[in-house]
């Protein structure tokens, strides 16, 4: 059918089965899962069962066997079986989408009404003489209208699979209209010239040169089905063909003894043969090609000979050996405008290599190989754009290449094809690219929201405020002159309706102005914001330059920010060693005697710079003197955090016991009887308040209560602690470190003052100044 899958199983099935016409069953394996579909197709079920042998559809298989393989010569997909010779596809197998089965289907139906020498059978009566009466004849083959019909017949003949033609007249006006199956025509071994030749009496066709096609001259009078065009005939001689009678059945044509409508042609292969006997080459490339194609056969001459047999006479197509090249040369060899020649030169046939162009451009492809090269650049910058526009507003920009192609889809039915598409860079730029919003939303196209795919809601309250306007002045038309007529209630309704709009475009120009004022509002601040933003980011660069120039306070080592990696992690050392001092003063000191809070810190610094010591050994064991000594600033900061990881894991050792001797305090205890008595008077433990889930759970909330009191008293007591212990910080400076600061000393001295002190506790001798 030349449908989708989606198309097919959401429009056709369901008609077909709600008519009673098709009957579907699913066929599932042994495990439940689908296999397969049982398709039955009642008309042809009951003309077997109830129909007898007189009834249309009470086909044969050798019936349907031959009508299958006229199908698959039209419009068949082409089959590639195991073990089998594979099937070609058909002469509109490429033909898809909207309208593909209407046209496969007036195919069909004129290639049956085609009498063997390829033409038509036309209706009889009054027709239109704008649609024609081969428009009319597949009107009524197809139930459609003549216009409908007429571009069914515009596609197919698109597609060279059909030919309109008129005969030619005495009085060289315009004669009657007839349309020729080319396929038909090919298969019984006719052409559109001989054809002509033989049906009418007193008509003239003009002849083809001979040798107009040189080596591509056909080998046989039969022409291919697969193949565009037509090929002329040598000499047509006054003969009369065998015609079908009107309304016999369909059947194969026996041979006849009349003469042959076409003389069969010797060829033997050679590239001589087609120039005349001699076989010299011809006297320029060009020879004949200029020559002005008569009237009547401009459709047979402006396609490729062919020379293979079609397959409704049982061969497979091929392709012809030489393709047609309309619009290549103008008609009686006039001269071409400037340029003409660069531009078909530049015009490329396929769609641009990018391939979100690829897929935006797919449905308007046959109208891109229709524009020149510099049309095609304009409708691709124009794509490129618009898809970037699209990208900006949907919430996945992958998307925008297939929404673009779908708006062509679109545009593309409402003018009924790329047939009726006569301006192909017009229509692209100005009707398939363009976004018509029918609202307010810049998300609207046709009603459509771009983003989700769904109706606009924004369109539909449009509508609906514009009717409720129109009732409600209606009805104040009503209430304020109820004597008027109904002429003249339209009238003055219609007055006040323009009246209103009238408003509210003023309404809607002003909002315009305030908008724009608005926005230009808000670019001037958010330049002003992103100046302001450059100043305060170039202030903060410069003071981040000057504070990076400062030296250390502790060491003085140059450019060190204010403070070195080193002897930031000296001070956080102490800050850990002060805290851990803090935390076992909680539970070991009298929180009211400073010197009981200070013997403890003592103890506790004392055990931490034992650690400490411990640390730096491990550390000078693993180092080797000569890495040391190639970097003294980094071997002061490597002992430095080590003497850190040290303190940091003893200090929550430190938390941990002062969190359990505060557990068991009479505080912490009271809150634990507490909250286990509490548990255990729950009202779904009043039965048993005894039992073991009572006491389970009463135990829980006693130990929880008891963590949390802990928690509560040590965070407390730090605060006191903390507050007691800053004065005396204040007033008393830090003990000096012999390891970690020695200030007296400047810079580099310093810094290989602790290297020696700390190489000292394992035994290594100082480098001399000079080594270094």
């Amino acid at each position: 059918m030349g449908m989708k899958e989606s198309t097919v199983h959401h429009k056709v099935l369901p008609m077909l089965r709600g008519s009673g016409a098709l009957r579907t069953r699913v066929v599932r394996d042994a495990k439940g899962r689908p296999t397969g579909l049982d398709c039955l197709v009642m008309p042809l079920w009951n003309a077997r069962k109830g129909g007898g042998a007189t009834h249309p559809l009470a086909l044969s298989k050798m019936e349907l066997a031959t009508l299958l393989r006229l199908i698959e010569a039209l419009f068949g997909p082409g089959w590639a079986p195991k073990d089998k010779e594979p099937t070609p596809p058909g002469l509109l197998a490429g033909r898809t989408g909207k309208g593909a089965a209407t046209d496969r289907l007036g195919l069909l139906l004129m290639v049956l009404n085609t009498r063997a020498s390829g033409w038509l059978q036309l209706c009889g009566g009054s027709v239109k003489a704008k649609e024609g009466r081969g428009a009319a004849t597949l009107s009524r083959l197809l139930g459609c209208s003549p216009s409908g019909a007429r571009k069914v017949l515009a596609r197919l003949a698109e597609a060279s699979v059909v030919a309109r033609q008129r005969k030619a007249t005495a009085t060289r006006m315009r004669g009657r209209g007839r349309v020729m199956l080319l396929p038909v025509a090919r298969a019984y071994g006719r052409t559109l010239a001989s054809a002509g030749a033989v049906s009418g009496s007193g008509t003239v066709f003009s002849q083809r040169p001979d040798g107009a096609f040189g080596d591509h001259a056909p080998a046989g009078a039969a022409g291919a089905l697969g193949t565009s065009g037509v090929s002329s005939t040598e000499k047509a001689g006054e003969v009369w063909d065998q015609e079908r009678p009107d309304g016999a059945e369909l059947h194969a044509d026996h041979a006849s003894g009349v003469a042959p409508v076409v003389p069969p042609q010797l060829s033997c292969g050679f590239s001589g043969e087609g120039r005349g006997a001699e076989g010299c080459r011809p006297e320029r490339a060009c020879v004949r090609e200029d020559q002005a194609a008569d009237s009547e056969t401009a459709v047979a001459e402006s396609a490729p000979p062919v020379a293979e047999d079609g397959p409704l006479r049982g061969e497979k197509p091929k392709e012809s050996p030489v393709e047609g090249r309309d619009g290549q040369r103008a008609a009686g060899g006039r001269p071409k405008a400037v340029g003409w020649d660069k531009a078909q030169q530049q015009r490329r046939v396929g769609l641009p290599a990018d391939l979100g162009l690829r897929v935006a451009l797919g449905p308007v492809a046959g109208l891109w190989e229709r524009l020149s090269g510099w049309q095609q650049d304009q409708v691709e910058a124009a794509a490129k754009a618009e898809l970037s526009r699209l990208a900006g507003m949907l919430m996945r920009p992958e998307m925008a290449p297939r929404l673009l192609a779908d708006r062509f889809t679109d545009r593309l039915e409402e003018t009924g094809g790329e047939a009726l598409v006569t301006g192909p860079y017009g229509w692209l730029i100005r009707r398939g690219l363009v976004q018509r919003q029918a609202c307010s939303d810049r998300r609207c196209d046709d009603g459509i929201r771009l983003d989700t795919g769904g109706e606009c809601e924004n369109c539909n309250n449009v509508v609906h405020i514009r009717r409720v306007r129109r009732a409600k002045i209606s009805t104040q038309v009503g209430r304020e002159l109820p004597g008027l007529t109904k002429g003249e209630r339209r009238r003055v309704l219609e007055e006040r309706l323009r009246e209103q709009a009238a408003i509210e475009a003023e309404d809607f120009v002003w909002r315009r102005e305030q908008a724009r004022a608005e926005q230009a509002r808000r670019d001037v601040a958010r330049a002003a914001a992103q100046e302001r933003a450059e100043r305060e980011r170039a202030a903060a660069a410069a003071a981040d330059a000057v504070r990076q120039a400062l030296p250390c306070e502790d060491c003085g080592q140059e450019r060190s920010a204010g403070l070195c990696e080193a002897c930031g992690f000296r001070r956080r050392t102490e800050a850990a060693i002060v805290e851990a001092g803090l935390v076992a003063a909680t539970w070991s000191a009298a929180l009211d005697d400073a010197d009981d809070v200070a013997a403890v810190a003592v103890r506790v610094r004392a055990s931490l710079e034992a650690d400490i010591e411990r640390a730096r050994r491990e550390f000078l064991e693993l180092m080797e003197p000569s890495a040391l000594d190639a970097d003294l600033v980094l071997a002061a900061s490597a002992l430095a955090f080590a003497a850190l990881q040290a303190v940091e894991q003893a200090l929550p050792e430190y938390r941990s016991s002062a969190l359990g001797r505060l557990g068991r305090t009479e505080e912490a205890e009271a809150e634990a009887r507490r909250a286990y008595k509490t548990e255990q008077n729950r009202r779904w433990f009043q039965h048993n308040p005894h039992g073991a889930d009572a006491i389970a759970a009463a135990t829980k909330a006693a130990d929880a209560a008891r963590e949390r009191t802990a928690e509560y008293l040590l965070a407390t007591r730090l605060e006191q602690l903390r507050e007691q212990q800053a004065a005396h910080y204040r007033q008393t400076p830090l003990k000096e470190d012999p390891h970690t600061r020695v200030q007296e000393l400047p810079a580099a001295q310093r810094t290989n003052a602790v290297c020696r002190s700390s190489r000292s506790l394992t035994g290594a001798t100082a480098a001399p100044p000079g080594a270094r």
